[in-house]
């Protein structure tokens, strides 16, 4: 499955292979904690593609985009405050890395994508192609500045013959 996967992110980027970006936590978010969940994601996705053999695989580059600032946690927060949250939070230290190259941003869950958003923009703004979010996770958000969706059809309801 992992080859497929990058297989589909190679094929997007013919001319070089795309490069994986960690979402950066704040440095004293990280000796809190003791390391950087998104980092190790994207530490073991390259060793196993690298381990693959896989044409095209991707160049870590962890230490090319900062958190400038500490921010409050984005658990609990509305999706205006969580955008609001992590405007112009980050920042690109080496601009030169990531120029008219495609992007891979590592994150470990994504919720709105208000904090894979703010990092991709910064990474546009100092010229690279493009940007994309692979995350471990993905939460179904519930807040109450979004209306509800009442589902009309369920996974047990999936037909594959129905169009």
């Amino acid at each position: 499955m992992l080859s497929s996967l990058w297989g589909w992110v190679a094929e997007a980027c013919p001319d070089e292979p795309p490069i994986l970006v960690p979402v950066p936590l704040h440095s004293s978010r990280e000796r809190e904690r003791g390391f950087n969940q998104a980092e190790l994601l994207a530490q073991g996705l390259a060793r196993g593609l690298a381990r693959a053999r896989e044409v095209g695989a991707p160049q870590l580059e962890a230490g090319c985009l900062r958190r400038t600032r500490a921010t409050a946690p984005q658990t609990g927060l509305s999706l205006r405050a969580r955008q609001e949250n992590v405007r112009g939070v980050f920042s690109v230290v080496r601009p030169e890395r990531v120029r008219e190259r495609v992007v891979v941003l590592v994150d470990d869950v994504m919720t709105t994508g208000a904090t894979l958003s703010a990092c991709a923009l910064a990474l546009k703004n100092a010229g690279a192609q493009g940007a994309l979010g692979l995350t471990l996770a993905r939460a179904a958000p519930e807040f109450p500045d979004v209306a509800p969706h009442p589902a009309t059809q369920t996974v047990d309801d999936f037909d594959p013959s129905r169009p």
